[in-house]
């Protein structure tokens, strides 16, 4: 099989993840097409295979301007498919224009496989939207890949007569665990104060922020020198107001670069992951891989990638539960046998060879069980 693997995104979990595919799947043959605005371009040009570089854009006026490029870029996309003899085209993860490429890709005789993150939208997510994207990919494709068993279930319920992929996520650090522990050392080595506690991600209302800062007054109660740092992106304030004044609290509402990312995660004491909804999270193999328990609720495909009492701490999505699991992880005995269980776990999650060849597999299984 030779696949082409297909990611216009620009930053974020989704260019870490395809980049990790791509250095894993090149020595075996492997095409890419990338958008010459991604954050990780030049990594995507250090892997040793044919590339396609495209314009996608860097602002909502770009977004919108490239619109009318859709056509002559779906063609390129094809004629780069055909001309290196690809036979399947992966989608790294869903770009705002892949509904509206992937049917001709189809049309043209390519079998389409894309990567699934997400089957169902979360709450404040524009749903209709969400499930035209999803509804339109999936009708044109071959096969899908769900990164848990939640995802694969909401595909299955849906298009039940389309092949799946069962594929666990893994830990993107494509840059290997050994850079990002190095990175993390100096980063604590440099820090003046360490923290108890990281949200680390994209801040959003299904996370449970709220959740956290509830559970947060109950810890602060009970252990009033413990830290909790939350970094990433959105409005806290419309998600969970009052959390940044409460005590031992640092708010950093902003976008982390690829490269400052492990570092922080690695610097943390335990990774928080108050969900009230997941299809499973990107940060949290990382931190297993960076040897960082967690304390997550159980929902969704967080309880895939959990293990209570072995790499974190599981509860129901509810502020006391939640803040009692964390006043146990700052037992020091307790953390540091989850931090130990965390790393056994997240090597397995590092190994992208591994990964690369059960996509590989999983893809030819299906796509034979595709054909009448």
């Amino acid at each position: 099989m030779r696949p082409l693997l297909w990611y216009w995104g620009r930053r974020g979990g989704g260019a870490q993840f395809a980049l990790c595919l791509a250095q894993a799947m090149a020595p075996a043959g492997l095409a890419l097409s990338v958008s010459r605005q991604g954050s990780l371009i030049e990594a995507f040009r250090a892997v040793a295979a044919p590339r396609q570089e495209v314009d996608t854009y860097a602002s909502l006026g770009g977004f919108l301007r490239g619109l009318a490029r859709v056509p002559s870029l779906t063609r390129q996309l094809r004629r780069f498919a055909q001309a290196e003899g690809a036979d399947v085209v992966i989608s790294a993860m869903a770009h705002p224009w892949t509904p509206l490429i992937a049917p001709a890709l189809a049309r043209a005789g390519l079998r389409y496989v894309p990567v699934v993150h997400d089957a169902l939208p979360h709450p404040g997510d524009p749903a209709p939207l969400m499930r035209w994207r999803l509804d339109r990919e999936l009708a044109c494709a071959s096969a899908a890949v769900a990164l848990s068993e939640t995802v694969a279930t909401a595909i299955a319920t849906r298009f039940p007569r389309l092949p799946l992929i069962h594929l666990p996520l893994g830990a993107h650090l494509p840059f290997g665990v050994a850079a990002a522990e190095r990175r993390s050392d100096l980063d604590a080595a440099a820090a003046e104060t360490r923290f108890d506690f990281l949200f680390f991600g994209r801040i959003r209302a299904y996370k449970g922020l709220d959740l956290l800062r509830d559970a947060w007054v109950i810890v602060a109660a009970a252990r009033p020198e413990a830290t909790l740092r939350v970094v990433g992106d959105g409005n806290l304030d419309a998600v969970a107001p009052g959390l940044a004044a409460l005590p031992g609290v640092t708010i950093e509402q902003r976008w982390v670069p690829d490269e400052e990312m492990a570092a922080v995660i690695g610097a943390a004491g335990a990774l928080v992951l108050p969900y009230r909804e997941a299809s499973q999270s990107g940060v949290l193999p990382i931190a297993l891989a960076l040897g960082v328990p967690a304390v997550a609720t159980i929902v969704g495909g967080l309880g895939e990638q959990l293990r209570d009492e072995v790499t974190g701490l599981q509860v129901a999505p509810e502020p006391r539960a939640f803040a009692g699991a964390m006043l146990r992880m700052l037992d020091p005995e307790r953390r540091a046998r989850l931090a130990a269980g965390a790393k056994a776990a997240g090597a397995a999650l590092t190994d992208w060879d591994r990964q690369a060849a059960a996509l590989r597999k999983g893809i030819a299984a299906a796509l034979r069980a595709s054909v009448p």
